[in-house]
Formats: structure tokens, sequence, C-alpha cells
């Protein structure tokens, strides 16, 4: 699957599925999108291949304190994926709607759904948590190994 930004400047191509797709309805997310969620698919950064310009990486305020890095276009500075601290480096939260087909990372999991607007219907038998959830609870064995093993590469 590829994507990419609004202007066509950042291209890139993503190998496989991703490890999960979160659906965020925390505020933050909603103030930095400018709609109720954010829509992120959760890939290893080695499976995300640059086909063209580089991404600017804005540090960028969070809500848990920690930050994030944001991986914008600098040109049409539409945000592509994010580094948050708790994986670092080790894995991408590749914005969906960036995709070429954004149908192909539907939603796994809805998280921080005590802050979504009320009038947000999530679809019947979603997984949705108030806030966030413990992943060995969550993600496939393949996700966690996966996670473990993005992680390990990005520390040599």
């Amino acid at each position: 699957m590829e994507g990419g930004c609004t202007c066509g400047n950042i291209r890139y191509r993503l190998s496989g599925k991703p490890i999960i797709v979160h659906a965020c309805h925390c505020t933050w997310c909603q103030r930095e999108t400018g709609t109720v969620h954010a829509l992120n698919a959760l890939y290893e950064a080695d499976r995300v291949e640059h086909l063209k310009a580089e991404p600017e990486i804005i540090d960028t305020p969070s809500a848990s304190g920690k930050g994030q890095k944001i991986a914008r276009c600098p040109v049409c500075k539409v945000s592509v994926w994010s580094n948050y601290p708790g994986s670092g480096p080790a894995v991408r939260f590749v914005r969906v709607g960036t995709m070429d087909d954004p149908t192909q990372c539907p939603p796994d999991v809805h998280i921080f759904t005590s802050t979504k607007q009320p009038w947000v219907t999530l679809p019947p038998g979603a997984k949705a948590f108030a806030e966030f959830y413990n992943p060995a609870e969550v993600w496939s064995d393949e996700a966690k190994a996966r996670h473990r093993a993005a992680r390990e590469r990005a520390k040599k």
C-alpha cells in the first residue's frame, strides 16, 4: 500500500498489514486533526519506505506531557505519521487518511472514548476503551512479537 501528503511531495510505501489500527477519540487528537478522532495504523519504521522527499519532523506537545514527533510534508504541512515516546522511533503511527486506499485500514480499536463527541456512534461490537488499553490483552501474539522486534532493532 502507498500513500502521501496532499501536494505529492511526500510519498511512502507500507509493507504488509499494520500491527493494529487505533481510532483515538481523545480531545488532543480532535484538536490536532480538526475532526472527531485520529485514525492511525501502527507500522514498524522499517516497513515505511520513503519514495520521495523526507518529511519534516516537528516536536509537538501531547496530553501525556511526553510529547510526540510528527512527520509533516515541508511543503503542504500535512501530517503523515507520528512517533510517540512509548514506542520511540521503532513504530510509526501512520495517518490512515494519507493512504491511497484508506479503506484497507479500518480501526481495530477505539481508544479514549470517554472524550469522544457524544454524537459519534461506534459500530456494534467495536472494541472500545474509555481510556487506553493494555496491549498484552488486546494485541495478537504476532502484533506483540512484531512490536517487540521493532523496539529491539531500534535500540541497535
